[in-house]
């Protein structure tokens, strides 16, 4: 008999195992189809196209990378453009956090590449690298993003992309030696040799200004950043403190940037703590805490400065300060 019950039961239990597998095969393959979808969802959402474009007239590459959103997940027609410039050493690959933020929410992001202060510094020789900094430092270069930033509104306005771009809803951005470059095309003016270096594109509408040095020899910022008229964005951080090899500048010269800017709208969020390199794509930086929290915290308030601008929806960008003041050290809001 109880053979015979065992002899039974042994069937049974591999018809058992069997739906168990099964069902765990479905379930897996029912859980990458949903990660797939996902996947597909998000492909949708956005293109990104790299281009590399070069000013004949200055012979110089401008290599650039645009997150595009797609036709279907545009709102209605052309969409508002970021145009971004990186940091020294940086390249058009960089703060693709934001990028594609925007790109998901409606927004295109247009990244640039400078080639004379990218991500090339970092090659040759470590002796030679103070010096290939020095020279990605000087008032050639700060020119030479300028006119990049505005060869690549050309070039793009004047191509195939055109109809996918609203010309008249244009924001300059850009990190450390980005935000100095989007602050020449917002209207900042430097006087060099005795002739001013005013590079301003009037097509840019406002400005997202991160972790901002001062422009280098200047000491009345005022002098500089007072033309600076149209409603911008500054963020930073208590230990937002550059420090590259022969060069360094303390927190305090972001605020000072954003205290002499002329405009009257404008806002500054200052994250406790953190580091200057938080801002880019490199994951841990300023606290592997905090890092995440202030890169979402940044991809809401940027998309909420834009929807503020050109839609006229400023509830998210009212709200913004108390959904992070526990990692805010401080804000400051147009009266």
């Amino acid at each position: 008999m109880k053979a015979g019950v065992k002899a039974d039961m042994k069937p049974a239990t591999n018809f058992s195992r069997r739906l168990l597998l099964q069902a765990a095969a479905g379930a897996a393959a029912l859980a990458t189809m949903k990660l797939q979808a996902a996947e597909s969802r998000i492909t949708r959402a956005f293109e990104v196209l790299d281009m590399d474009w070069v000013d004949s007239v200055r012979q110089r590459p401008v290599p650039v990378r645009l997150h595009l959103p797609s036709t279907t997940a545009a709102r209605a027609g052309r969409v508002p453009l970021v145009v971004f410039s990186h940091g020294i050493g940086g390249s058009r690959r960089g703060y693709s956090y934001l990028g594609q933020h925007f790109a998901r929410n409606g927004v295109a992001s247009l990244h640039l590449q400078h080639v004379g202060s990218d991500r090339n510094l970092w090659g040759g020789s470590v002796f030679g690298l103070v010096g290939r900094l020095h020279v990605a430092a000087q008032a050639e270069e700060a020119m030479a993003r300028a006119q990049d930033l505005r060869f690549a509104l050309d070039t793009l306005l004047g191509g195939e992309l055109a109809t996918r771009v609203d010309d008249s809803r244009i924001i300059a951005a850009g990190h450390s030696y980005g935000a100095n470059t989007t602050l020449l095309a917002a209207g900042a003016k430097v006087e060099r040799e005795g002739r001013s270096m005013r590079l301003n594109d009037d097509r840019v509408r406002a400005a997202i200004v991160i972790s901002a040095p001062p422009f280098y020899g200047e000491a009345e910022m005022r002098s500089v950043l007072g033309s600076v008229t149209v409603p911008s964005l500054h963020v930073t951080a208590t230990e937002d403190i550059i420090r590259i090899p022969g060069y360094y500048s303390g927190s305090a010269d972001r605020v000072a940037v954003f205290d002499a800017v002329g405009s009257s709208a404008k806002w500054l969020a200052v994250f406790e703590g953190g580091s200057h390199s938080m801002f880019t794509d490199r994951a841990g930086t300023g606290g592997v805490t905090l890092n995440p929290q202030v890169k979402a915290a940044t991809q809401a308030l940027t998309l909420a400065f834009v929807r503020t601008l050109f839609e006229g929806d400023g509830a998210a960008l009212a709200a913004w300060p108390q959904q992070h003041v526990g990692i805010l050290a401080r804000f400051i809001a147009p009266a």
